[in-house]
């Protein structure tokens, strides 16, 4: 080891270090390999300015490094010490909440039923659209809080909200802001394919896809406002070819693709989405088994939302067990969103992934660090305790990675170090 290297933060006596290194931190877990997440006792992990600098056994780590009176020393004695959560699914760009149309569900009514009447996602449109970026900036400033006091310090966020040119471009400028201004990176994803707008439904479908594709494409690209293209592909929604046209196009201008797929219908969307070499496909509620043998045969990352299964009381979670079985990378997200998952709580999906999917402690670890940080297409970056990485960790007041989705709805995190510095501490 290099001893001329400055450690300028060092945590010790971490009852588990959680490294996610066990394959060098650069590649994802398929299937079965998200149990192997790399443990070690009584660890030790370096931080040298933004960057991790070394890590192992207290002890050993110790006993190699030359530490200056100024480093910072945090004893992690009986905590866990984890890379930090990654969601790779959110709309944190709204205006209103939607409680309303949560009664209505309570009541018998289905999403598609709210959204005929008016709700959904048409709903919170109309309302985002009246909004000034300095409002969309205010009004979700205190998630992006949330979500980093949950130890998440790096989410995929995306627009879809606006419907229009004007508007989907400002939440994109929006998404920028907050990334300067919070100590949370947030991934910029365009989703101007989120919804019919309702002045384009009954005939002018197609015009609407004429506009995304020959106007607010071409801009999002040159002005680089967002990295994916995302587009929700379902029965009433955007179908097969629709969603195959937009995705073409995006890809002609260097976006890569994510997809909404297979949630409430088996469509083939997930199936769509590897043709493409999606990065992602989400939801996948009802994804077909030949879609499952397509995404396990692929690098496209199946990133799994089951707080939206839960809180639209479907009954029904997606196949994650047969996903993993077959060979797949599975990434769980919060899709925190106004009408169908209002949390911010990346932990408790964790929880829901064991309870109601069936995963291990090890796979929802690995599905909301490493997975997650491929699934936004920054694996090289962040999600393993790998030097070289950027130092994005999290300290449990936990002694083990299991507790962390065994105490459901509560919050573990004690300290969230975000590029070497703490972003958040309890209390």
């Amino acid at each position: 080891m290099d001893n001329g290297i400055k450690i300028d933060t060092l945590i010790v006596n971490a009852s588990e270090l959680v490294t996610l290194d066990t394959y060098g931190g650069r590649v994802p877990f398929h299937g079965k390999k998200m149990s192997e997440i790399g443990i070690i006792e009584n660890g030790a992990v370096a931080i040298s300015g933004e960057e991790i600098a070394a890590y192992g056994g207290t002890h050993d780590l110790l006993s190699e490094l030359e530490i200056a009176g100024d480093t910072r020393i945090t004893d992690a004695k009986n905590r866990t010490v984890t890379p930090g959560l990654i969601d790779p699914h959110t709309h944190p760009i709204f205006a209103g909440t939607r409680e309303l149309e949560f009664a209505m569900r309570i009541r018998g009514k289905s999403y598609m039923e709210i959204a005929a009447a008016g709700g959904g996602i048409l709903n919170t449109a109309k309302k985002t659209r009246e909004m000034t970026l300095e409002d969309m900036t205010s009004v979700s400033a205190p998630f992006l809080d949330r979500m980093l006091s949950h130890g998440t310090t790096t989410i995929e966020a995306k627009s879809g909200y606006g419907l229009s040119t004007e508007a989907e471009l400002t939440m994109l400028l929006a998404i920028r802001y907050l990334n300067q201004i919070k100590r949370i990176d947030l991934i910029p994803t365009f989703l101007g394919a989120h919804e019919f707008p309702a002045e384009y439904r009954g005939g002018g479908e197609d015009d609407y896809i004429d506009l995304i594709i020959e106007k607010m494409l071409p801009i999002v690209a040159e002005r680089k406002l967002a990295r994916f293209c995302d587009v929700f592909c379902e029965v009433g929604v955007f179908d097969i070819e629709q969603t195959r046209k937009i995705c073409l196009a995006a890809k002609e201008l260097g976006l890569k693709i994510k997809l909404h797929a297979d949630e409430i219908e088996p469509m083939g969307g997930a199936e769509l989405g590897v043709e493409l070499g999606a990065t992602s496909v989400d939801h996948i509620v009802e994804i077909s088994p030949g879609g499952i043998a397509a995404v396990a045969g692929s690098s496209t990352i199946a990133t799994l939302l089951p707080g939206t299964s839960l809180f639209l009381g479907k009954g029904k979670f997606a196949p994650a067990r047969d996903l993993i079985d077959s060979g797949a990378i599975v990434a769980l997200a919060t899709d925190f969103n106004p009408g169908s998952s209002p949390t911010t709580n990346l932990p408790m999906i964790m929880s829901l992934g064991c309870v109601a999917m069936k995963m291990t402690p090890d796979e929802v670890l690995a599905a909301t660090t490493l997975n997650a940080a491929f699934a936004v297409s920054q694996g090289e970056k962040v999600g393993s305790i790998t030097v070289g990485k950027q130092a994005d960790i999290v300290v449990w007041d936990v002694p083990n990675h299991n507790l962390i989705p065994y105490f459901y709805g509560e919050s573990l995190s004690s300290i969230v170090i975000k590029k070497g510095k703490i972003a958040w501490r309890k209390d």
